[in-house]
Protein backbone atom coordinates (compact mmCIF):
# COMPACT_ATOMS: atom_id res chain seq x y z
CA UNK A 1 0.00 0.00 0.00
CA UNK A 2 1.16 3.35 -0.35
CA UNK A 3 1.92 5.64 2.29
CA UNK A 4 1.00 9.40 2.66
CA UNK A 5 3.96 10.44 5.31
CA UNK A 6 3.72 13.83 6.85
CA UNK A 7 7.44 16.43 5.92
CA UNK A 8 8.30 18.46 8.61
CA UNK A 9 6.15 21.89 6.20
CA UNK A 10 3.19 19.69 7.17
CA UNK A 11 2.77 18.30 3.71
CA UNK A 12 1.82 14.82 2.78
CA UNK A 13 3.98 13.17 0.24
CA UNK A 14 3.13 9.68 -1.17
CA UNK A 15 5.73 6.81 -0.26
CA UNK A 16 5.78 3.39 -1.51
CA UNK A 17 7.59 0.79 1.09
CA UNK A 18 10.11 -2.34 -0.10
CA UNK A 19 8.43 -5.75 -0.31
CA UNK A 20 11.83 -7.31 0.89
CA UNK A 21 13.65 -6.94 3.76
CA UNK A 22 17.75 -8.12 4.23
CA UNK A 23 18.51 -11.13 5.46
CA UNK A 24 21.21 -11.77 7.94
CA UNK A 25 23.03 -14.52 9.32
CA UNK A 26 23.30 -15.06 13.12
CA UNK A 27 27.41 -15.90 11.95
CA UNK A 28 30.43 -17.04 13.77
CA UNK A 29 31.36 -14.59 16.44
CA UNK A 30 33.00 -11.22 15.81
CA UNK A 31 36.48 -11.06 15.89
CA UNK A 32 38.20 -7.86 15.35
CA UNK A 33 36.69 -5.57 17.02
CA UNK A 34 33.77 -5.91 20.48
CA UNK A 35 30.76 -4.96 20.06
CA UNK A 36 28.20 -4.00 22.26
CA UNK A 37 24.89 -2.26 21.99
CA UNK A 38 23.30 -0.24 24.47
CA UNK A 39 19.79 -1.83 24.29
CA UNK A 40 16.67 -0.10 25.24
CA UNK A 41 14.11 -1.51 28.11
CA UNK A 42 10.49 -2.20 26.78
CA UNK A 43 7.65 -0.64 29.14
CA UNK A 44 4.25 -2.76 30.80
CA UNK A 45 1.69 -0.85 28.52
CA UNK A 46 -1.08 -1.71 30.98
CA UNK A 47 0.81 -0.89 34.27
CA UNK A 48 -1.42 2.11 36.27
CA UNK A 49 1.36 4.51 36.05
CA UNK A 50 2.13 8.62 35.82
CA UNK A 51 5.54 9.86 34.56
CA UNK A 52 6.54 10.41 38.09
CA UNK A 53 6.24 6.98 39.50
CA UNK A 54 8.86 3.92 39.07
CA UNK A 55 9.15 2.40 35.66
CA UNK A 56 7.01 -0.84 35.15
CA UNK A 57 9.22 -2.85 32.52
CA UNK A 58 7.56 -5.80 30.56
CA UNK A 59 10.72 -7.81 31.72
CA UNK A 60 9.98 -11.06 29.06
CA UNK A 61 10.01 -8.30 26.19
CA UNK A 62 12.55 -6.85 27.15
CA UNK A 63 14.73 -10.12 27.94
CA UNK A 64 14.10 -11.15 24.44
CA UNK A 65 15.36 -8.06 22.72
CA UNK A 66 18.46 -9.00 24.40
CA UNK A 67 18.36 -12.88 23.49
CA UNK A 68 18.11 -10.92 19.91
CA UNK A 69 21.05 -9.01 20.19
CA UNK A 70 23.12 -11.96 21.67
CA UNK A 71 22.13 -14.38 18.68
CA UNK A 72 23.70 -11.76 16.10
CA UNK A 73 27.08 -12.02 18.69
CA UNK A 74 26.87 -8.86 19.97
CA UNK A 75 27.42 -7.86 23.50
CA UNK A 76 24.73 -5.94 25.44
CA UNK A 77 25.63 -2.81 27.04
CA UNK A 78 23.23 -2.90 29.87
CA UNK A 79 21.52 0.17 32.12
CA UNK A 80 22.61 2.80 29.77
CA UNK A 81 20.89 5.71 28.89
CA UNK A 82 19.90 3.96 26.36
CA UNK A 83 17.79 1.95 28.82
CA UNK A 84 16.24 5.60 30.11
CA UNK A 85 18.62 5.03 32.98
CA UNK A 86 18.11 8.54 34.93
CA UNK A 87 15.58 9.36 32.30
CA UNK A 88 12.66 7.04 33.59
CA UNK A 89 14.31 4.18 34.84
CA UNK A 90 15.40 4.76 38.52
CA UNK A 91 18.18 2.67 40.35
CA UNK A 92 15.42 0.11 41.76
CA UNK A 93 14.72 -0.49 38.50
CA UNK A 94 17.93 -0.28 37.21
CA UNK A 95 19.66 -2.73 39.71
CA UNK A 96 16.80 -5.33 38.39
CA UNK A 97 17.64 -5.29 34.93
CA UNK A 98 21.15 -5.70 35.70
CA UNK A 99 20.21 -9.23 37.72
CA UNK A 100 18.14 -9.89 35.00
CA UNK A 101 19.99 -9.53 31.93
CA UNK A 102 23.11 -10.95 33.80
CA UNK A 103 21.72 -13.93 34.36
CA UNK A 104 20.23 -14.20 31.07
CA UNK A 105 23.63 -13.53 29.70
CA UNK A 106 24.87 -16.37 31.43
CA UNK A 107 22.10 -18.65 29.91
CA UNK A 108 22.60 -17.89 26.84
CA UNK A 109 26.76 -17.18 26.84
CA UNK A 110 26.20 -13.76 25.92
CA UNK A 111 28.76 -10.76 26.35
CA UNK A 112 27.52 -8.16 28.60
CA UNK A 113 28.67 -4.82 30.81
CA UNK A 114 26.60 -2.86 32.74
CA UNK A 115 26.23 0.92 33.59
CA UNK A 116 27.48 2.05 37.56
CA UNK A 117 26.59 5.40 38.21
CA UNK A 118 25.31 7.19 41.49
CA UNK A 119 21.41 7.98 40.23
CA UNK A 120 20.08 6.31 43.35
CA UNK A 121 21.16 9.96 45.10
CA UNK A 122 17.76 11.48 44.46
CA UNK A 123 18.60 14.80 46.20
CA UNK A 124 22.10 16.63 45.71
CA UNK A 125 24.89 14.57 47.03
CA UNK A 126 26.48 16.42 49.81
CA UNK A 127 29.91 15.64 49.24
CA UNK A 128 32.61 13.24 47.72
CA UNK A 129 32.29 10.93 50.32
CA UNK A 130 28.06 10.42 49.12
CA UNK A 131 29.15 10.17 45.48
CA UNK A 132 32.17 7.57 46.03
CA UNK A 133 29.85 5.78 48.52
CA UNK A 134 26.68 5.31 45.48
CA UNK A 135 29.30 3.97 42.72
CA UNK A 136 30.52 1.51 45.80
CA UNK A 137 27.20 0.03 46.07
CA UNK A 138 26.47 -0.12 42.48
CA UNK A 139 29.50 -1.69 41.26
CA UNK A 140 29.06 -4.03 44.07
CA UNK A 141 25.73 -4.92 42.65
CA UNK A 142 27.10 -5.09 38.89
CA UNK A 143 30.10 -7.16 39.38
CA UNK A 144 28.56 -9.44 41.92
CA UNK A 145 26.20 -10.39 39.22
CA UNK A 146 29.26 -11.75 37.00
CA UNK A 147 29.01 -8.56 34.53
CA UNK A 148 31.35 -6.40 33.61
CA UNK A 149 31.08 -2.41 34.72
CA UNK A 150 31.10 0.07 32.97
CA UNK A 151 31.50 3.39 35.27
CA UNK A 152 29.43 6.00 33.80
CA UNK A 153 29.26 9.97 34.57
CA UNK A 154 27.79 10.73 37.53
CA UNK A 155 25.22 13.69 37.58
CA UNK A 156 26.27 13.84 41.48
CA UNK A 157 29.48 14.26 40.94
CA UNK A 158 29.39 17.24 38.34
CA UNK A 159 27.55 18.72 40.97
CA UNK A 160 29.36 18.45 43.96
CA UNK A 161 32.95 18.45 42.17
CA UNK A 162 35.49 21.25 42.62
CA UNK A 163 37.83 20.48 39.89
CA UNK A 164 40.09 18.07 38.65
CA UNK A 165 41.38 16.86 41.41
CA UNK A 166 37.92 15.58 43.12
CA UNK A 167 37.37 13.02 39.87
CA UNK A 168 40.97 11.90 40.37
CA UNK A 169 40.37 11.13 43.88
CA UNK A 170 36.64 9.69 42.99
CA UNK A 171 37.58 7.79 39.80
CA UNK A 172 41.36 6.43 41.33
CA UNK A 173 39.57 5.30 44.59
CA UNK A 174 36.59 2.98 42.55
CA UNK A 175 39.36 1.55 40.51
CA UNK A 176 41.78 0.57 43.39
CA UNK A 177 39.01 -1.37 44.40
CA UNK A 178 37.33 -2.65 41.04
CA UNK A 179 37.49 -6.84 40.95
CA UNK A 180 38.20 -6.56 37.07
CA UNK A 181 38.99 -4.08 34.69
CA UNK A 182 36.14 -1.91 34.03
CA UNK A 183 35.19 0.62 31.12
CA UNK A 184 35.52 4.12 32.02
CA UNK A 185 32.27 6.14 30.06
CA UNK A 186 32.86 10.15 28.72
CA UNK A 187 28.85 10.98 28.06
CA UNK A 188 29.14 14.30 26.77
CA UNK A 189 26.08 17.43 27.23
CA UNK A 190 24.79 16.89 24.37
CA UNK A 191 23.00 13.34 25.71
CA UNK A 192 22.30 15.00 29.18
CA UNK A 193 23.26 18.78 29.77
CA UNK A 194 24.13 17.96 33.99
CA UNK A 195 27.16 16.41 32.66
CA UNK A 196 28.62 19.80 30.95
CA UNK A 197 31.90 20.31 32.44
CA UNK A 198 32.73 16.96 33.10
CA UNK A 199 36.68 15.92 34.65
CA UNK A 200 36.46 19.00 35.85
CA UNK A 201 36.64 21.52 32.77
CA UNK A 202 33.99 23.12 30.25
CA UNK A 203 37.28 23.03 28.46
CA UNK A 204 37.71 19.94 26.15
CA UNK A 205 41.10 19.47 25.73
CA UNK A 206 41.86 20.08 29.79
CA UNK A 207 39.14 17.78 30.72
CA UNK A 208 40.82 15.37 28.35
CA UNK A 209 43.80 15.66 30.19
CA UNK A 210 42.21 14.74 33.19
CA UNK A 211 40.72 11.64 31.47
CA UNK A 212 43.95 10.39 30.66
CA UNK A 213 45.74 10.86 33.91
CA UNK A 214 42.73 8.75 35.55
CA UNK A 215 43.37 5.90 32.88
CA UNK A 216 47.78 6.10 33.18
CA UNK A 217 47.63 6.10 37.21
CA UNK A 218 45.13 2.45 36.51
CA UNK A 219 45.86 0.75 33.08
CA UNK A 220 45.62 -2.34 34.78
CA UNK A 221 42.05 -1.48 35.94
CA UNK A 222 41.12 0.29 32.69
CA UNK A 223 39.80 -2.15 30.15
CA UNK A 224 38.46 0.89 27.91
CA UNK A 225 36.88 3.99 27.13
CA UNK A 226 33.76 4.90 25.84
CA UNK A 227 33.91 8.37 24.10
CA UNK A 228 30.29 9.43 23.44
CA UNK A 229 31.35 13.18 22.20
CA UNK A 230 29.84 13.15 18.91
CA UNK A 231 33.43 14.79 17.65
CA UNK A 232 35.14 12.10 15.77
CA UNK A 233 38.84 13.46 15.32
CA UNK A 234 38.95 14.41 19.03
CA UNK A 235 38.46 10.37 19.49
CA UNK A 236 40.79 9.57 17.32
CA UNK A 237 43.35 11.96 19.33
CA UNK A 238 42.15 10.30 22.13
CA UNK A 239 42.55 6.93 21.67
CA UNK A 240 46.25 7.32 20.08
CA UNK A 241 47.30 8.65 23.31
CA UNK A 242 45.68 5.66 25.46
CA UNK A 243 48.40 3.32 27.38
CA UNK A 244 48.51 0.05 25.50
CA UNK A 245 46.04 -2.60 26.03
CA UNK A 246 43.17 -0.05 26.45
CA UNK A 247 40.22 0.01 24.21
CA UNK A 248 38.32 2.73 23.08
CA UNK A 249 34.64 2.41 22.54
CA UNK A 250 33.43 4.52 19.73
CA UNK A 251 29.87 6.31 21.31
CA UNK A 252 29.67 8.44 18.34
CA UNK A 253 26.55 7.73 16.78
CA UNK A 254 27.61 10.12 13.97
CA UNK A 255 30.32 8.74 12.95
CA UNK A 256 30.81 5.37 14.11
CA UNK A 257 31.50 3.36 10.84
CA UNK A 258 34.77 5.42 9.74
CA UNK A 259 35.86 5.36 13.73
CA UNK A 260 35.49 1.53 13.45
CA UNK A 261 37.00 0.65 10.79
CA UNK A 262 39.99 2.86 12.04
CA UNK A 263 43.52 4.06 9.98
CA UNK A 264 47.27 2.54 9.97
CA UNK A 265 47.28 3.99 13.41
CA UNK A 266 44.38 2.05 14.72
CA UNK A 267 40.27 1.23 15.51
CA UNK A 268 37.87 2.01 17.67
CA UNK A 269 35.93 -1.27 19.02
CA UNK A 270 32.30 -0.04 19.88
CA UNK A 271 29.54 0.57 22.51
CA UNK A 272 26.53 2.17 20.62
CA UNK A 273 22.92 3.25 20.52
CA UNK A 274 22.01 3.08 17.35
CA UNK A 275 23.12 -0.39 17.11
CA UNK A 276 19.92 -1.22 19.09
CA UNK A 277 17.97 -0.74 15.61
CA UNK A 278 20.83 -2.10 13.70
CA UNK A 279 21.89 -5.01 15.71
CA UNK A 280 21.71 -7.64 12.77
CA UNK A 281 23.18 -5.56 9.97
CA UNK A 282 25.97 -3.90 12.55
CA UNK A 283 26.95 -7.27 13.38
CA UNK A 284 27.47 -8.64 9.18
CA UNK A 285 29.31 -5.91 8.64
CA UNK A 286 31.13 -6.49 11.64
CA UNK A 287 32.01 -10.14 9.90
CA UNK A 288 32.88 -8.62 6.61
CA UNK A 289 35.94 -6.77 8.42
CA UNK A 290 36.99 -9.57 10.50
CA UNK A 291 38.11 -10.93 6.59
CA UNK A 292 39.78 -7.79 6.29
CA UNK A 293 37.84 -6.23 3.93
CA UNK A 294 37.23 -2.41 5.01
CA UNK A 295 35.54 -1.32 1.61
CA UNK A 296 32.72 -3.88 2.02
CA UNK A 297 32.22 -2.89 5.86
CA UNK A 298 31.85 0.43 4.99
CA UNK A 299 29.44 -0.38 2.03
CA UNK A 300 27.62 -1.82 4.50
CA UNK A 301 27.86 0.44 7.36
CA UNK A 302 28.03 4.12 6.04
CA UNK A 303 24.30 4.14 3.92
CA UNK A 304 22.93 3.21 8.03
CA UNK A 305 24.77 7.00 9.20
CA UNK A 306 21.61 9.20 7.65
CA UNK A 307 19.21 6.89 10.04
CA UNK A 308 21.48 7.34 13.10
CA UNK A 309 21.83 11.07 12.40
CA UNK A 310 17.81 11.68 12.08
CA UNK A 311 17.76 9.45 15.44
CA UNK A 312 20.38 11.13 17.73
CA UNK A 313 19.46 14.88 16.04
CA UNK A 314 19.07 17.82 19.02
CA UNK A 315 17.60 17.65 21.39
CA UNK A 316 19.94 14.35 21.67
CA UNK A 317 18.58 12.88 24.96
CA UNK A 318 15.63 11.78 22.97
CA UNK A 319 17.37 9.70 20.80
CA UNK A 320 15.50 6.55 22.46
CA UNK A 321 11.95 7.66 21.38
CA UNK A 322 13.32 6.59 17.69
CA UNK A 323 15.08 3.50 19.16
CA UNK A 324 12.11 2.05 20.68
CA UNK A 325 10.00 3.55 17.91
CA UNK A 326 11.83 1.03 15.49
CA UNK A 327 11.43 -1.80 17.73
CA UNK A 328 7.68 -1.58 17.54
CA UNK A 329 8.05 -1.41 14.02
CA UNK A 330 10.08 -4.49 13.76
CA UNK A 331 8.27 -6.47 16.02
CA UNK A 332 10.28 -6.35 18.62
CA UNK A 333 7.34 -5.37 21.09
CA UNK A 334 3.71 -5.32 20.57
CA UNK A 335 3.10 -1.37 21.52
CA UNK A 336 4.98 2.12 21.30
CA UNK A 337 4.78 2.84 24.87
CA UNK A 338 7.90 4.10 26.99
CA UNK A 339 8.99 4.43 30.28
CA UNK A 340 7.90 7.78 31.88
CA UNK A 341 6.14 8.10 28.20
CA UNK A 342 8.76 9.75 26.78
CA UNK A 343 6.88 8.01 23.12
CA UNK A 344 5.88 11.79 23.10
CA UNK A 345 9.31 13.33 22.40
CA UNK A 346 9.65 13.34 18.79
CA UNK A 347 7.57 14.49 16.10
CA UNK A 348 4.99 12.26 13.27
CA UNK A 349 7.48 14.04 10.89
CA UNK A 350 10.10 12.70 13.12
CA UNK A 351 8.75 9.36 12.80
CA UNK A 352 8.12 9.21 9.10
CA UNK A 353 11.35 10.03 8.39
CA UNK A 354 13.04 7.16 10.67
CA UNK A 355 10.70 4.75 9.30
CA UNK A 356 11.43 5.96 5.17
CA UNK A 357 14.70 5.48 6.13
CA UNK A 358 14.79 2.43 8.19
CA UNK A 359 12.81 0.59 5.63
CA UNK A 360 14.92 1.67 2.17
CA UNK A 361 18.19 0.42 4.53
CA UNK A 362 15.82 -2.92 4.47
CA UNK A 363 16.24 -2.92 8.78
CA UNK A 364 12.47 -4.38 9.21
CA UNK A 365 12.14 -8.10 9.53
CA UNK A 366 8.42 -8.07 8.42
CA UNK A 367 7.87 -5.06 6.03
CA UNK A 368 4.64 -5.51 5.83
CA UNK A 369 4.05 -5.53 9.58
CA UNK A 370 5.73 -2.65 9.64
CA UNK A 371 4.15 -0.67 7.36
CA UNK A 372 1.19 -1.67 8.96
CA UNK A 373 1.97 -0.42 12.28
CA UNK A 374 3.23 3.11 11.02
CA UNK A 375 -0.08 3.54 8.59
CA UNK A 376 -1.75 3.12 12.24
CA UNK A 377 0.33 5.62 13.95
CA UNK A 378 -0.93 7.55 11.12
CA UNK A 379 -4.50 7.61 11.38
CA UNK A 380 -3.82 8.04 15.47
CA UNK A 381 -2.53 11.55 14.07
CA UNK A 382 -5.35 11.88 12.26
CA UNK A 383 -3.69 10.87 8.64
CA UNK A 384 -6.47 9.13 7.49
CA UNK A 385 -5.24 8.80 3.03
Amino acid sequence: MTLHLPSPNGELRAYEPRATPLTFDTGAPLASRVVFSAAHVVADPFADTTPDSPAAVDWDATLAFRRHLWSHGLGVAEAMDTAQRGMGLDWAGAAELIRRSAAEAKAVGGAIACGVGTDQLTAPAKDLAEVRAAYEEQLALVEGTGAQAILMASRALAAVAKGPEDYLDVYGHLLRQASEPVVLHWLGPMFDPALAGYWGSADLDAATETFLEVIAAHPDKVDGIKVSLLDAQREVDLRRRLPKGVRCYTGDDFNYPELIAGDERGFSHALLGIFDPLGPLAAQAVRVLDTGDAKGFRELLDPTVELSRHLFQAPTRFYKTGVVFLAWLSGHQEHFTMVGGLQSARSLPHFARAYELADTLGLFPNPELAETRMKQLLALYGVTK
